[in-house]
């Protein structure tokens, strides 16, 4: 009988190895051959996507490579994305107190799940996180390259940019803590077409200004947020990956973009915070 405090793997098989061995073997070669852009100090925050390993996988390991000295640094993580199957307002906080994976059972953060409950636009439902495969697919990458931590998994529905950086910025804390925002760039255009948009998206990304729509990014409310907070506490972007399903593993007639950002407190930022 499945344990209902636990919520299964969805996707596991589809979108990526359900066998541990595989799955691993499979993460292994994905960070070890994962080449960033340029290097960068431990991030506070990641964008990363979210599509099957063969087709993002490779752009999402430039970031989870980029936290190999975090191991014994970050204890929780914040993980934010879409919502694709099912509409909410707000955020949805699911009531299973842990995630399960084919490499084992990451718990919530009970303190934060209780807290986040004193929000009016956060709601606990598990139906929207039932088959959503946006976070799932963030957490094998992260039970690799990070020690034990804990969870905070939020689905964002119909909310503000100003709702996401208020719920990052109660959640923020200290380097223990990670930020996680999971999102595609654009949908199905032609590959030059696509990356001539999604090039412009990502000079809006890393100049930090907001307004990003689901054509840009399917999750653009959770980006936007992120890059309010960011700017706020003098984060500074950077870009370790910028490819689409057509460089990867797809035909390029119809390609999905894929990016991975880093978010890095700058040397001025770490210094005034110690005034």
């Amino acid at each position: 009988m499945a344990n209902a405090s636990i919520r299964p793997a969805a996707v596991a098989g589809q979108f990526y190895p359900r066998d541990p061995l595989v799955l691993n073997a499979q993460l292994s070669e994905l960070l070890s051959t994962a080449v960033a852009l340029e290097a960068v100090p431990p991030p506070k925050a990641i964008i990363v996507p979210h599509a099957g390993y063969i087709y993002s996988g490779p752009v999402a390991a430039t970031a989870y490579a980029a936290l190999a000295g975090l191991r014994d640094v970050v204890r929780r993580v914040v993980l934010l994305g879409p919502t694709h199957r099912m509409a909410v307002d707000g955020f949805a906080l699911p009531a299973t107190q842990a995630f399960s994976t084919p490499l084992g059972t990451v718990p919530l953060s009970r303190s934060d799940w209780l807290a986040l409950q004193g929000r009016a636009d956060v709601c606990v439902d598990d139906r929207p996180h039932a088959d959503e495969h946006c976070l799932e697919v963030q957490l094998p990458f992260l039970q690799t390259v990070l020690g034990g931590f804990e969870l905070v998994p939020l689905l964002v529905g119909r909310a503000s940019a100003e709702d996401v950086a208020g719920v990052l910025e109660a959640l923020w804390d200290g380097p223990e803590t990670l930020i996680v925002i999971s999102s595609d760039l654009s949908h199905y255009l032609g590959y030059e077409q696509a990356r001539h948009c999604d090039r412009l998206t990502i000079d809006q990304i890393l100049a930090l200004q907001g307004g990003l729509d689901h054509h840009q990014a399917c999750g653009a409310t959770p980006v936007n947020g992120l890059l309010r907070i960011a700017a706020r506490f003098g984060l500074e972007p950077h870009l370790l990956d910028l490819r689409n399903s057509g460089d990867t593993a797809g035909d390029r007639g119809r390609v999905v973009g894929y990016a991975s950002i880093a978010f890095c407190e700058t040397d001025a930022h770490v210094a005034a915070a110690r005034h």
